[in-house]
């Protein structure tokens, strides 16, 4: 099993999390070409070797070209703003009320925020140039209908377009939400919306180079302090970046600077299968994506550890939520379940118990992703009487799992295969493909799942 651990001891954003993943061995050239025809005539990508406290890092940069009369491509010298990583797509326009003309750019992106620490810089999407020229003209803003086209012009392949646009999607839904607007007039100004999609498009192809089972993302450092944006001044995190979070573990250390940016936070969040410690694993390559900024005691970096998984059962972060009921009417138990797994829950079950006043109630116990918390406790409120409930995160082992089809004397029936290091310990078939073969067949399931486990036996010995 393949593992992809993200260590963000010292925040995330975009640029960091490829340029950790090309530092872990993905070919740049690769990259470029899977980036397609991203609005990259005036653009390219590029990368470098940099020390952040003394850590070598890949320092992934979005360069215009300058202008060249000979046809060489000249690179303009990149610009550090000043700040933690730099801000990003999550710094996303509010489209101009009707009357009103676009915002006048006197630099790349036209906002200039301050942190409490009262460093001045121009910010708003996750990288920072020096575009060797000034930018006196008013740039044009994209909407999330030309983004997702421009998404669809990537090399990409389907699969991986549809999962660039979800994710795209989920940060204009963000940015929607904070101000209150239909997601039609959230836009991204030009240049932070390239960065944007380059960072974006690009991890969906780095991530899915590596091929991994398993992504594990640490908690995330999100920073400390105060920015100031065009909507006002914020505590770090910021609202984009708070909302992108979900339930993830967050924590706050090291500089007064934003940290975790909202693209940062976007990725991690979306590809994360749990967050926790590393789980027991070989490591195989290891990735240092570099900020902007170099702090003098903490490496400013991101790191990407990739390997296989150890023998250990892998272990992964759940929360379990649980309340008592003894006052509802039990026909609603049923659509009560079937309510939770449409919300995410990994298991549900309830337990006869006796309650105070000798009255018997019922146990809801509600096995989940830690993300889920929210939206499990909003049904368990909606759905029933209690007017509690108790939650706790911790670990849980399970086995790996997949499921194969094994062709049996009665048709195909699918198994839910468990390994543990690599052996398989435990196959059975799937009580709904037997079921609905013997009713089919007009036979008792158990024959069903007798002639399953024959043919499983079979394909296990040849």
């Amino acid at each position: 099993m393949r593992i992809l651990y993200f260590d963000a001891f010292n925040g995330a954003s975009g640029d960091m999390v490829l340029g950790a993943l090309i530092d872990a061995g993905l070919p740049v050239a690769a990259l470029r070409e899977a980036l397609g025809s991203l609005g990259l005539a005036d653009y390219e990508i590029a990368t470098e070797r940099v020390l952040r406290a003394g850590v070598s890092a890949t320092k992934f940069r979005l360069e215009e070209r300058a202008p060249a009369a000979a046809g060489a491509a000249v690179h303009a010298p990149a610009q550090d703003h000043g700040d933690a990583h730099h801000h990003e797509p999550g710094r996303a326009h509010v489209s101009d009320p009707p009357g009103h003309g676009g915002h006048a750019h006197s630099h790349a992106d036209g906002h200039t925020h301050t942190h409490a620490d009262g460093h001045d810089h121009v910010h708003g999407h996750d990288h920072s140039h020096d575009h060797g020229h000034a930018h006196g003209h008013r740039h044009a803003h994209r909407s999330v209908g030309e983004i997702r086209a421009l998404i669809e012009r990537s090399a990409l392949p389907p699969a991986g377009r549809a999962r660039a646009r979800e994710l795209f999607d989920a940060l204009a839904e963000a940015e929607a939400a904070i101000h209150q607007m239909p997601i039609e007039r959230v836009h991204l100004h030009e240049v932070g919306a390239l960065d944007s999609i380059i960072d974006v498009v690009g991890a969906v192809f780095a991530i899915d180079y590596f091929k991994p089972d398993r992504i594990v993302v640490s908690p995330m450092n999100v920073g400390g302090g105060m920015v100031r944006s065009a909507h006002g001044l914020f505590p770090v995190p910021a609202p984009a970046t708070v909302r992108l979070l979900g339930g993830a573990p967050i924590f706050a250390s090291g500089p007064r600077a934003e940290l975790l940016t909202p693209t940062g936070a976007l990725l991690l969040t979306r590809y994360a299968s749990n967050f926790g410690p590393v789980p027991a694993m070989r490591v195989t390559h290891v990735g240092y994506g570099a900020g902007d900024r170099d702090f003098p005691d903490t490496p400013n970096v991101l790191r990407v550890l990739v390997g296989e998984a150890a023998d250990a059962a892998p272990t992964e972060r759940i929360v379990v939520l649980a309340c008592e009921i003894d006052d509802m009417n039990p026909q609603i138990f049923g659509v009560l379940m079937d309510r939770l797994y449409d919300a995410g829950a990994l298991e549900v079950f309830y337990q006869p118990v006796q309650m105070k006043k000798n009255r018997p109630g019922t146990l809801v116990t509600i096995i989940a992703p830690p993300s889920k918390r929210e939206a499990l406790t909003t049904v368990l409120f909606r759905e029933t009487t209690t007017i509690g409930v108790r939650f706790q995160e911790m670990q849980r082992e399970r086995l790996d799992r997949e499921i194969v089809a094994v062709e049996t004397t009665l048709g195909p029936v699918r198994f839910k295969v468990a390994r543990h290091g690599g052996a398989v310990v435990n196959a059975a078939p799937e009580f709904d493909d037997c079921a609905r073969i013997a009713a089919e067949r007009g036979l008792p399931v158990k024959d069903v799942q007798a002639a399953a486990q024959r043919a499983w036996m079979e394909k296990a010995d040849a």
